[in-house]
């Protein structure tokens, strides 16, 4: 079980739900995976709600802004990636061909955020902590253990996170997914890289929540009007499948080996 205080820069740090249901969801995932969730009250009307599991912060769930309704955007999970100046790092993502949909700014007193869209078409999020780091629980069952990228072009997605984030690239042949480029933030283990499937899918960021047994998480998810999108996968040190919630956001649910 991996408890968190800090992050060092270029780590995935924090999922956010971003959905047209709110309590929708929180019930789905509170029967799924056990969170509790504490809604804040945001400037403007509305709520945020973090989400608990054994008194530590995992993710959290917000309602989908007005614009992303507008344009039909289905539920999805954002990825979040820890960083020392978000204004720093948004300005050398423009200048290795990524877009700023949203030029940073400060979230109240926890922090300050970018919205980027990577040069493959894959959104995720700059996070630049000062009262809240993200995640204080990772790598245990009901908390992030994986971030995964599905990328139409892997070696322009490797180029441009390097360069990035100073993430070294572990290439990986013959994997249950075929060619898998393994991320490393320093020492760390950090993620992974592998090819857009199904055709036509939009290239994005995949979070992975730990399950004690995926089969049990299966009929679970099924239970509670999810639906499976990929059943239970071998891939030797876990299995793993991708399901989505009643709103339609896609997420991996993993069982086996996991980080510290």
């Amino acid at each position: 079980m991996g408890e968190r205080t800090q992050y060092a820069p270029g780590t995935f740090c924090w999922s956010e739900l971003s959905t047209s249901d709110l309590e929708g969801a929180k019930s789905f995932y509170a029967g799924l995976f056990g969170w509790q969730a504490i809604d804040n009250p945001v400037p403007g009307g509305g709520v945020y709600s973090m989400q608990n599991l054994a008194g530590k912060p995992v993710a959290a769930i917000a309602p989908q802004p007005e614009q992303q309704r507008a344009a039909r955007v289905p539920a999805l999970w954002n990825s979040y990636v820890s960083v020392e100046s978000a204004d720093a790092a948004a300005d050398k993502a423009k200048a290795l061909g990524a877009a700023v949909h949203a030029p940073p700014f400060d979230v109240m007193d926890v922090g300050r955020m970018a919205v980027i869209q990577d040069p493959q078409g894959a959104f995720f999020m700059l996070w630049q902590p000062r009262s809240n780091i993200g995640a204080g629980l990772v790598n245990a069952p009901g908390a992030m253990v994986w971030n995964e990228l599905r990328s139409p072009d892997l070696d322009g997605s490797a180029a441009f996170y390097s360069g990035l984030f100073g993430w070294t690239i572990d290439r990986r042949e013959g994997t249950a997914m075929g060619v898998y480029l393994g991320i490393k933030n320093g020492e760390a283990n950090n993620g992974g890289i592998a090819a857009l499937t199904p055709p036509g899918t939009p290239p994005h960021w995949l979070v992975y929540f730990g399950v004690e047994e995926v089969e049990d998480a299966l009929a679970k998810v099924a239970a509670l009007g999810g639906s499976t999108l990929l059943g239970a996968t071998d891939i030797e040190i876990a299995k793993i499948a991708v399901v989505a919630d009643p709103a339609g956001a896609a997420f991996a649910i993993y069982a086996g080996q996991m980080e510290p």
